[in-house]
C-alpha cells in the first residue's frame, strides 16, 4: 500500500490541531489569488525547476492542458468564494509547466470567463508567469485586449541565464527571451508588462545580473531563493557561510542606493517589516497567506513550492469539481501558512529576527521526520540580509533626523 501523502510531514498534518486553533479564536483568511495550472508541460527544461526536478512527479498523471469544464469549474468556485467573504478585488495566476502553451485564443476565452462569473463590484487581476519563449507582438496584443500582465523569468545575463534556462535539446533560451522583453518594453505594450522573475544563483556576479534585469526596464524584480530545503540543501559556494545573504546584500546596497529604483519585493518586504509593517511575499514576514492552487485536473493544492520537499506535499485531497475552496480553509498545510508565529520552530520563537524574517519560505522548512517545523534551510542567509537591512534603514534614518 502507498504511503499517506503526508506521512513525510507530522507537523503539521499529524500535529496540527485545528479544531484547537478554531476554539482558540483564529479566523481562517480567504483565498484571495488562485493559481490556475492551465498547462502541466513546458518548452524549456530548466535544471533547477521544482516542477520537474524535484521530488513530486504528479504533473505525469495529469491532463496535460487544463479541460474546459476543470476551467469552469475553478471559476466558478473562485467567484463563489469571493462572494462568500465579501471580497472586492482577487488575482488569477495562469501557469504551468508554461501557460502560453495553452493557446492564444483559449487565454483570451478563459479571461473574458473568469470577469463574467465574478460579482459585480470585485475587480479581477489576472497575471501570467512565463518563460517568455513564445511571447510575440500576437501574443502581446492578446494580453492587452484582456488585461493580462505578464511576468517574465530571467536569471541576468546571457551566460548565467542559458546555463540553466535551456531548451530540451541543450539550448540556452535568453535571445529568445530578450525579444520578448523588448516587446514588453515598448510604451504601448507596458500595460501588459508585469515584471521580471529571477532565481538567485550565488555563485554569479550579482551586480551583473541586476544591471542586466535593470536593462529590461521592468516594473518591479522578484529575486527568490532557489528552493531548498534540509533533505535537498542549496549547493555550499566557495565555502562562504552566507552565499546567498552576500549576493542579495551587493543588489540590495545598489538598489538602495538608487533614487528610483525599480520595485524589489524582497527588499520592500524587508523594510517594511523592519519599520513594523508587513511583508507582501513569501520568502520573508509572518503574512497569512491568501494563495491557492488549482491542477489541470482540478485538485486544490496548497503552494507549489512545496513540490520541492516530497512526493504529494501540495496535496489537499480537495478539487474543484466535488469540492469548495472554503473547505481547503481547514486543510492543516493551509492553516499552518496562517497561523503565524504558532507555525514556528522553537528555535525561530527563540530569534530576535523572528519578527523580520518570519521562519523564511515555508517550503524551505522542510525537514524529514519533523515536517515544516524547523528554521529555514537559508536561516544563516535571511538573519545576515535582515540585520544589514535594519542598519541600513537605521544609518539612512540617523541621516535625515
Amino acid at each position: 500500500m502507498a504511503p499517506a501523502p503526508h506521512a513525510a510531514a507530522p507537523w503539521p498534518y499529524a500535529e496540527l490541531d485545528v479544531a484547537a486553533v478554531r476554539a482558540a479564536g483564529h479566523r481562517p483568511v480567504p483565498f484571495r489569488e488562485m493559481v490556475l495550472k492551465i498547462h502541466q508541460r513546458c518548452n524549456l527544461a530548466c535544471s533547477y525547476c521544482y516542477v520537474y526536478e524535484h521530488p513530486d512527479q504528479s504533473w505525469r498523471e495529469r491532463p496535460r492542458t487544463m479541460p474546459d469544464r476543470v476551467r469552469d469549474a475553478a471559476l466558478t468556485r473562485f467567484a463563489a468564494h469571493a462572494r462568500d467573504h465579501g471580497l472586492t478585488r482577487v488575482r488569477i495566476v495562469l501557469h504551468g509547466g508554461e501557460p502560453l502553451l495553452y493557446g492564444r485564443e483559449r487565454l483570451a476565452e478563459l479571461a473574458r470567463s473568469a470577469r463574467a462569473v465574478f460579482p459585480d463590484g470585485c475587480r479581477v487581476d489576472i497575471g501570467m508567469q512565463t518563460n517568455g519563449v513564445l511571447l510575440d507582438e500576437r501574443i502581446v496584443a492578446m494580453l492587452l485586449a484582456n488585461g493580462i500582465q505578464a511576468g517574465v523569468s530571467v536569471d541576468g545575463v546571457a551566460a548565467d541565464h542559458d546555463r540553466h534556462r535551456r531548451t530540451p535539446g541543450g539550448r540556452g533560451s535568453f535571445a529568445a527571451v530578450e525579444r520578448a522583453l523588448t516587446l514588453l518594453q515598448k510604451p504601448d505594450n507596458r500595460p501588459a508588462y508585469a515584471g521580471l522573475l529571477c532565481t538567485v544563483a550565488a555563485g554569479t556576479n550579482p551586480l551583473a545580473c541586476y544591471e542586466q534585469l535593470r536593462a529590461f526596464d521592468p516594473p518591479a524584480i522578484d529575486l527568490l531563493l532557489p528552493h531548498a530545503n534540509w533533505e535537498s540543501p542549496p549547493p555550499p559556494v566557495d565555502g562562504r557561510a552566507t552565499p546567498y545573504a552576500d549576493w542579495l546584500i551587493a543588489v540590495f546596497d545598489r538598489w538602495y542606493a538608487e533614487e528610483a529604483p525599480p520595485r524589489i519585493r524582497i527588499f520592500e518586504d524587508a523594510i517594511n517589516l523592519v519599520l513594523g509593517g508587513a511583508s507582501r511575499g513569501e520568502q520573508l514576514g509572518l503574512s497569512p497567506s491568501g494563495v491557492v492552487v488549482v491542477e489541470s485536473d482540478g485538485a486544490i493544492e496548497q503552494v507549489d513550492a512545496l513540490k520541492s520537499a516530497y512526493e504529494g506535499a501540495c496535496s489537499t485531497g480537495l478539487d474543484v469539481l466535488r469540492h469548495d475552496l472554503g473547505e481547503a480553509l481547514d486543510h492543516p498545510g493551509i492553516v499552518a501558512r496562517q497561523i503565524g508565529r504558532a507555525a514556528l520552530a522553537d528555535e525561530c520563537l527563540s530569534c530576535p529576527a523572528v519578527a523580520f524574517c518570519g521562519g523564511g519560505h515555508y517550503a524551505h522548512r522542510y525537514r524529514q521526520g519533523i515536517g515544516f517545523r524547523s528554521p529555514s534551510v537559508y536561516c544563516a542567509d535571511l538573519l545576515a540580509l535582515v540585520r544589514h537591512v535594519y542598519d541600513s534603514v537605521a544609518a539612512s534614518l540617523g541621516r535625515r533626523s
